[in-house]
């Protein structure tokens, strides 16, 4: 009878146990899935640093640059021709849009795929995942210690470019999430892939939706509007600011996909019923026809 109580408290305990990783599992996931939409938000304020510098109201040199975060927010304004962070984030859009594009039949190889296999590339994720994480967060605080915001651009964007925006930014995000961030955590936690849950899904999606919100669509948009801003001025726009407005319509672009693809969908749906419902006329007519023979 001890034996069995026991074991009762070792089930329970054991449940608890997987419970309790498993809302880690999604906390930190959704955490690190973040680290993207952020790396938006810290490029969207290089490009209004780089802007205020062109008018001279904005000086790195007086800033005070003993903070390891301000250090590396000037390193990264004045990365010459454009900074580590602008290849990475790059490199994921681009594989996100031909993710998007091909409909998933072809497929990055996975990070988890075996054990002799899949380490090396799990390494390779979690050297990428670090150093998205070291730019954002380094980056983030020293733009913050410097007095940087963006908001002053955020209302040139029309309501339909920004809806897209956002789809591409959700489609990118979920990439991000699926093909580096979750191998990493599942495999630190548990040594081995997690199917996906929908639990998962739903909170990366509501997180960043709270993040466009509070904070993102007001900023974002100066990757695209310091650009227009600086040629109507007749100033010179640098290779960092080419690069941000690249980014911002290449994920602009992803969305337009993401919109393009559900509405192909919603027509192979509604020509579906339509032929369903002549087939099942055709069906009525031949009928009524053989009952009147």
């Amino acid at each position: 009878m001890a034996s069995i109580t026991i074991t009762k408290i070792d089930q329970i305990s054991e449940n608890i146990f997987l419970k309790c990783r498993g809302t880690l599992q999604v906390f930190t996931t959704t955490l690190l899935s973040l680290l993207l939409p952020l790396s938006f938000l810290l490029l969207a304020r290089l490009s209004t640093a780089d802007y205020l510098m062109s008018l001279n109201d904005y000086y790195p040199a007086q800033v005070e640059l003993e903070e390891p975060s301000m250090v590396f927010f000037s390193l990264l304004l004045n990365a010459i021709p454009i900074s580590p962070l602008h290849i990475l984030v790059s490199l994921l859009c681009v594989a996100s849009l031909v993710h998007n594009l091909n409909h998933s039949r072809i497929t990055f190889p996975s990070f988890l795929d075996s054990l002799e296999t899949g380490r090396p590339r799990l390494y390779m994720a979690w050297i990428v995942l670090c150093t998205l994480q070291v730019c954002v967060g380094l980056g983030i605080e020293g733009s913050i210690g410097a007095g940087i915001d963006g908001s002053g651009f955020g209302h040139e964007r029309n309501f339909i470019c920004r809806i897209v925006f956002f789809l591409g930014l959700h489609a990118t995000t979920a990439y991000w999430w699926r093909t580096i961030v979750k191998p990493v955590v599942d495999d630190t936690m548990f040594g081995f892939e997690v199917e996906e849950r929908w639990i998962e899904r739903v909170v990366m999606g509501a997180s960043l939706g709270g993040l466009w919100w509070w904070r993102l669509r007001d900023e974002v948009e100066a990757l695209v509007v310091v650009v227009e801003m600086k040629r109507e001025m007749e100033v010179g726009v640098g290779v960092v600011d080419l690069m941000g407005w690249w980014l911002y319509y290449l994920v602009v672009t992803i969305g337009m996909v993401k919109v393009l693809k559900c509405l192909i969908w919603f027509g192979v749906v509604l020509l579906y019923r339509k032929v369903e419902q002549v087939r099942d006329d055709n069906d009525n007519d031949s009928l009524g026809v053989q009952e009147k023979v």
